[in-house]
């Protein structure tokens, strides 16, 4: 990179002294193309991710792809706005991230029980905790922005920074990003997303004595995912995988097997379970399991953050209210705030069926929850990032107070249930929402954007996420409601959330499966290895797993072959924009084909023949590793810069 920021920048001067990039001159980045390809960037990162994030239970941050693209637009239809405008649009791409990185773990949960959510809900409900969350964040503004320049060094902003900084990068990081769109988009239309006329699943499966399962997805945008979180992450969530699949389940396997009489699944009458097959006790059995250690590594998470709540809390309290800096509150901070509110209580008797009480007490706690977490969210986020930020451990310990609540009030129906989610959908979204604006807002701080313009650019970006976010989940309704094996999401936060919720109000939870798993959670832990993420493995199919696995390995692969750092920092960044590309190309051309198919255009049919074959897929497979990985292999350093 040819321009740098300033040493201030990452600390040893205060807050209040830290001269930013940009000065000196007009603050603002914003006119109305800004504002257009801004809603185009958070229509494209909120879709996609949330298509992504159901298929994989990983999310992709859109702060530096956002940037990246920012700049090329900015280049070509706003040049005069700078790097201010660039810095605007990567908020405004975090704004639909986020919202789509939150929802997802929950508003799905209402499908899994069986019950149906209207646009108007799904909106009104993610808008409320949207502004919420940005206009809570916004309250402590001074404090984590400021005040605590240098001590929270929020790493992910200042990578977006030096990343704007360097914008003409953007040229090498966006034919990259176009190549793996290219590879992504091209794969997904052979496969079922799209015309379905090529197997992309190679698949063994041994139902005698031993049983177990193993299958690759060949699917771009996992092995995309896969490159860009690396191999501790993905080896880790592997090991999941390999422990479900080739320990627990053979196990119950074995021991059903010895088994005698009409002895049935407890949750699946027509299954005698000494012949259950390798899909019903990964449904029955091993799912839970894997429910208890998710559980176990949420409630972990929120234990370890008492600390950290009791520190913000404190420190937020004590902070002086400062108007140095970059301003202090504005009116549209607090419009911002207030609408929150608002709209949070009309969402909350919206989604309460005329139950008044419900509506009352449910949206006082939600709203004392959110408080609660966004500030965390908030604190957390200076700290390891939005990448890292452990939503569903605030998730998790928010909604089963919520469902005590209800329990405790008598609200045990499923339509109670389906509110209970409802208003955990307005408290992750609100943390998630708080997340990505203090980020961008560390951005704006860092380059010398306005403070103001950049809330209200991510308000609007947040906004449209709801809307997007709401829209891809209804138009994959019937899709995400699918039960059994091989359902082509694998929702395991959501599937977490109507487990624990409705186990928990009808008494029917699998208490050994689930207090089994959560043994297992802390068996990790006291090893000090990372529950959540083994947790997730776990649950999730091994054909998701493995493939990222595979993309972690061509960036081990690429890191090994390098010659020296700065040439493996080049080819990872390379690497990364590509994997982007391929992330953005199989979830967004994967989401056209389902509209496509959904509304008749397509018919979608089977594929028969050697294009039905475990060896068309491992085909496929051998095509997409060659094509993302000899890019990135070619690249050169000045291709980074």
């Amino acid at each position: 990179m040819n321009k740098k920021l300033s040493t201030g920048a990452y600390g040893g001067v205060s807050g209040k002294d830290y001269v930013p990039y940009v000065s000196s001159g007009s603050k603002s980045g914003g006119n109305g193309k800004v504002l257009i390809i801004g809603i185009i960037l958070a229509v494209l990162f909120a879709a996609s991710t949330a298509y992504s994030g159901m298929k994989a239970g990983l999310t992709v941050a859109a702060g530096i792809p956002g940037s990246i693209l920012g700049s090329v637009f900015i280049a070509i239809f706003a040049k005069e706005k700078g790097i201010l405008g660039k810095n605007l649009l990567q908020g405004m791409s975090s704004g639909g991230e986020s919202i789509a990185s939150g929802i997802i773990f929950v508003l799905p949960a209402i499908l899994l029980i069986g019950s149906k959510i209207s646009f108007l809900e799904g909106f009104v409900v993610g808008v409320g905790g949207a502004l919420f969350g940005i206009g809570i964040a916004s309250l402590v503004y001074n404090y984590l922005i400021i005040q605590e320049h240098g001590k929270l060094m929020y790493p992910e902003s200042m990578a977006i920074s030096e990343t704007l900084v360097a914008s003409e990068g953007a040229k090498g990081s966006i034919k990259y990003m176009g190549i793996g769109f290219g590879i992504g988009g091209a794969l997904t239309v052979l496969t079922s997303s799209f015309l379905n006329v090529a197997n992309n699943v190679i698949s063994y499966v041994n139902e005698s004595f031993y049983k177990w399962k193993f299958e690759v997805e060949v699917n771009p945008l996992l092995l995309g995912i896969g490159f860009i979180v690396g191999i501790d992450v993905s080896l880790t969530m592997f090991a999941g995988s390999l422990l479900s699949n080739f320990a627990v389940m053979p196990l119950i396997g074995y021991f059903a097997s010895l088994g005698h009489g009409a002895s049935a699944v407890w949750n699946n009458p027509h299954v005698a379970i000494n012949a259950m097959q390798v899909k019903d006790i990964a449904g029955s059995y091993v799912k839970y399991i894997g429910a208890g250690m998710m559980l176990s590594g949420g409630f972990i998470s929120a234990v370890r953050l008492i600390p950290t709540i009791g520190h913000s809390v404190r420190e937020t309290l004590n902070a002086k209210s400062s108007e140095e800096g970059n301003g202090g509150s504005s009116s549209a901070e607090n419009l911002i705030l207030i609408g929150g509110i608002l709209i949070g209580f009309i969402g909350g008797f919206l989604i309460s069926d005329g139950n008044i009480v419900m509506a009352l007490v449910a949206s006082i706690l939600s709203l004392l929850l959110s408080l609660l977490f966004v500030i965390v969210s908030g604190r957390l986020t200076g700290t390891i990032g939005t990448s890292n930020l452990p939503v569903s451990g605030m998730t998790i310990a928010s909604i089963v107070i919520v469902t005590l609540l209800f329990v405790g009030m008598g609200w045990k129906s499923v339509a109670n249930n389906r509110s209970l989610l409802l208003f955990g959908t307005f408290i992750v979204t609100a943390i998630s929402a708080a997340g990505g604006y203090c980020q961008s807002q560390k951005v704006t701080f860092i380059i010398g954007g306005d403070r103001n313009e950049m809330q209200k650019y991510f308000a609007v970006a947040s906004v449209v996420g709801v809307a997007v976010v709401t829209g891809v989940i209804l138009l994959l309704s019937s899709q995400l409601a699918m039960t059994g094996d091989n359902v082509p999401f694998a929702l395991p936060q959501a599937n977490l959330m109507s487990t624990l919720t409705g186990g928990i109000m009808s008494g029917k939870l699998p208490w050994v499966m689930i207090i089994v798993g959560v043994i297992m959670g802390i068996v990790l832990f006291l090893l000090k290895l990372p529950v959540m993420t083994v947790a997730i493995g776990f649950y999730l199919p091994i054909s998701t797993t493995s493939i990222i696995l595979v993309g972690a390995f061509i960036r081990l692969f690429v890191e090994k072959i390098s010659k020296s750092k700065k040439e493996k920092e080049a080819k990872v960044s390379n690497g990364i924009s590509l994997s982007s590309g391929l992330v953005a190309g199989g979830s967004i051309i994967g989401l056209v084909g389902i509209i496509l198919q959904v509304s008749g255009v397509i018919k979608g049919n089977a594929p028969s023949g050697f294009a039905s074959s475990n060896g068309m897929a491992f085909i496929l497979l051998i095509v997409l590793v060659i094509a993302s990985a000899v890019p990135i292999i070619k690249s050169k350093a000045e291709d980074a810069e």
